[in-house]
């Protein structure tokens, strides 16, 4: 029987042939504090424009810390339970208190549960794929020498089944009307408690400019990425329609350009349109009505708030939860925020137009060029 304790560092997975270094699969291939592996879900209702979900767990092998949340946006509630707890040998134990996620069918069908507490958020939902789980681009980026960003991400659409209890009123999630996608991420990337930058400070902060949509029709599925610096130069890109046809490969729609408004006063997105540009000069555009924003920043852990960041100790085992209005969130801390949007899309390629529904995930952190931000706290005109 393999031992449970710190000085042991086999777990059950050891018995697989799984192994990608000459390492235990407990001990990573890097020994950066920020690596990560982590899952991110949302749920919605087709059939209504109030309710969006979000629902994360990441595990930080270095920082020997795992934790969840789940965000629920619904009218002006923005409700929160987070969990942190220490992370055990067994890297297949996917819980964090009340907080689990199983593997039911890799890469299809997974189950997320949130059990009852004493908090106002609860569920047992089962994720069904709707379209082949897809590798995204490699996203990479340095300051100086240290590498920031170091990540393999892969994305799904799908459909939703089980129970959502919301403020102990409990509601049946069915896959005719509940949709959503997920991604599993690992890498490197900036979590936890800040480190001292060092040498870094003089650079200053990196900005974070980011789109990420994940659009979900009927025939198909839409995912764009795309990250740029302060100049507008891209750090990652890719434009791509997937087939529920494994065997049909993905199509390029071509080079991804982006037109945002902003509230004046804020960097608040209120509306945006995508295109898609082929050497051949073809262009597929979408617009894109954002309908429930979720401020998926706050009180979730990605780093805005300083005694609640992923990856932080906060002891064997820590589950809270929150609940505030979301029209009382400070224009302020928002515009440090990335916003989860649950939005309907018009694509409209070659004369053919399509509607669906889906993620449209926006942050404008820091200076960009184009829309006019010189500096971090410099908002819209």
């Amino acid at each position: 029987m393999t031992a449970d304790y710190a000085g042991n560092p086999l777990s059950p997975m050891d018995d697989y042939p799984i192994h990608q270094v000459a390492e235990p699969i407990r001990r990573v291939a890097t020994s950066d504090r920020n690596f990560y592996d982590r899952y991110y879900f949302n749920c919605y209702p087709s059939d209504e424009s109030d309710l969006f979900l979000i629902i994360g767990l990441g595990q930080y092998p270095n920082l020997g810390v795992t934790d969840a949340f789940a965000v629920l946006r619904r009218g002006d509630d923005h409700i929160v339970v987070r969990g942190s707890a220490a992370l055990g040998h067994d890297r297949s134990d996917s819980t964090v208190g009340p907080f689990r996620v199983e593997v039911l069918e890799g890469l299809q069908r997974l189950r997320v549960v949130l059990a009852p507490g004493d908090y106002d958020l609860s569920f047992d939902l089962t994720f069904d794929g709707a379209i082949p789980a897809t590798l995204e681009p490699r996203h990479f980026r340095r300051q100086l020498e240290r590498v920031t960003f170091d990540t393999s991400r892969f994305v799904q659409t799908g459909t939703w089944a089980g129970e959502l209890t919301i403020d102990g009123q409990s509601r049946s999630v069915t896959p005719d009307t509940w949709r959503g996608n997920r991604d599993r991420s690992w890498g490197v990337r900036p979590v936890g408690e800040s480190e001292p930058p060092g040498r870094r400070a003089v650079d200053g902060i990196q900005n974070f400019f980011w789109i990420y949509s994940v659009m979900q029709f009927d025939e198909y599925a839409v995912s764009v990425v795309l990250q740029e610096d302060e100049l507008g130069r891209r750090i990652v890109e890719e434009a791509v329609r997937i087939w529920p046809d494994a065997d049909r490969e993905p199509e390029w729609l071509g080079r991804p350009e982006h037109e945002l408004k902003f509230e004046p006063g804020t960097r608040d997105v209120t509306s945006a349109s995508l295109s898609f540009h082929r050497p051949t000069g073809e262009v597929v555009t979408v617009t894109c009505d954002l309908l429930v924003p979720n401020y998926i920043g706050i009180g979730t852990g990605y780093g805005l708030e300083a005694d609640w960041r992923h990856g932080m100790w906060q002891g064997e085992l820590v589950v809270q939860g929150l609940r505030k209005r979301a029209s009382e969130i400070e224009p302020g801390l928002r515009m440090f925020c990335p916003v989860d949007n649950l939005t309907r899309f018009r694509l409209d390629d070659g004369g053919e137009t399509v509607v669906g529904t889906g993620l449209f995930e926006v942050a404008a952190i820091g200076p960009h060029a184009r829309y006019g931000f010189d500096s971090f706290t410099d908002t819209a005109s």
